[in-house]
């Protein structure tokens, strides 16, 4: 107990020195959550980077979320707990493999719109880039004499086509957590609470979103659960939420979602920052996120197109 009260601490004192600023994702563990400036979802931590007066970022998530923080903020020091924590949507769709399909359908003249889980490479190939709490309104805003590409996660695209109308090519993409929830899983927790609503997040599959009272980002989920008229809410997400709803929504029995194979579903990449490597990137800058300046420049324009598009 003594060596988390120090360790605190010294990421506290750490973090004053440096003039830093520490932006947690949802699906962070709590500790990491609790010693945060702002815990968020994708759309909340990309306003909180591109807004923030600190000299450094420290990112507690994954790549993805530390490079577009680094796209917005060329100027500052952008460092994240483990340069090894990745992203299974990341990796499904890699720069050169899209760059190849365009160029190999150019005649279409695709209208490409990234969900923000992808490479600064990507976001640069991209027309804008959405969220999952943003998405249905980015579609919206798509030109209407364009066909529409969306990249990388298909099940988060066929959700926004069945919200919007719009007819759009998907990426087949996929978050390898969401995709472990399955109709039995979720149907098996619902018979232990039968009275329960179901709340998941729209990387899962259409029969897992079937069954959901309702379906939104994470940052929505807080609000969903808080004035949820029930006080059982099984919770379809990467188990880091839990941490976020159980202290904002005290009051409710929030149940995580089990998947086929454990009670809850962890992501392995989002758990290997820990406050020992939070420490040690406040002490050391390292690992710092680079990226060249023509790319990051690219990346820049659909970025802050989302941002103006989501006001």
């Amino acid at each position: 107990m003594q060596l988390a009260l120090d360790l605190k601490a010294e990421i506290m004192e750490l973090k004053r020195a440096r003039n830093a600023v520490i932006l947690a994702h949802n699906y962070q563990t709590g500790d990491i959550q609790d010693v945060a400036d702002y815990v968020g979802d994708s759309l909340g931590l990309a306003y909180q980077a591109k807004s923030t007066d600190a000299d450094v970022i420290v990112f507690c998530g994954v790549h993805f979320m530390a490079e577009t923080a680094k796209i917005v903020n060329p100027a500052k020091i952008v460092v994240l707990p483990d340069k090894d924590a990745g992203c299974s949507l990341e990796q499904s769709c890699p720069a050169d493999q899209l760059a190849a399909f365009l160029e190999t359908n150019r005649d279409k003249n695709y209208y490409v719109i990234a969900y923000i889980n992808c490479s600064g490479g990507v976001k640069a190939l991209c027309d804008v880039i959405c969220t999952s709490g943003n998405a249905v309104k980015i579609v919206n805003q798509a030109p209407a004499d364009r066909p529409i590409l969306f990249v990388p996660d298909a099940n988060l695209g066929a959700w926004v086509k069945e919200q919007t109308g719009r007819k759009m090519d998907l990426w087949q993409g996929s978050c390898y957590v969401h995709v472990e929830f399955t109709r039995d899983s979720i149907n098996r927790i619902k018979a232990e609470y039968p009275e329960a609503l179901v709340v998941a997040h729209p990387e899962c599959t259409q029969a897992v979103r079937l069954l959901a009272d309702e379906v939104c980002s994470t940052e929505k989920m807080v609000t969903y659960c808080r004035n949820a008229p029930v006080k059982d809410i099984i919770v379809v997400t990467e188990s880091g939420m839990l941490h976020r709803l159980r202290r904002e929504c005290p009051d409710k029995n929030l149940i995580p979602g089990p998947t086929d194979r454990c009670a809850c579903a962890d992501c392995r990449y989002m758990k290997m920052n820990t406050m020992e490597k939070l420490r040690n990137c406040l002490r050391d800058l390292e690992p710092r996120v680079e990226m060249d300046e023509e790319t990051r420049k690219r990346a820049e324009l659909p970025l802050l197109r989302m941002l103006e598009q989501s006001k």
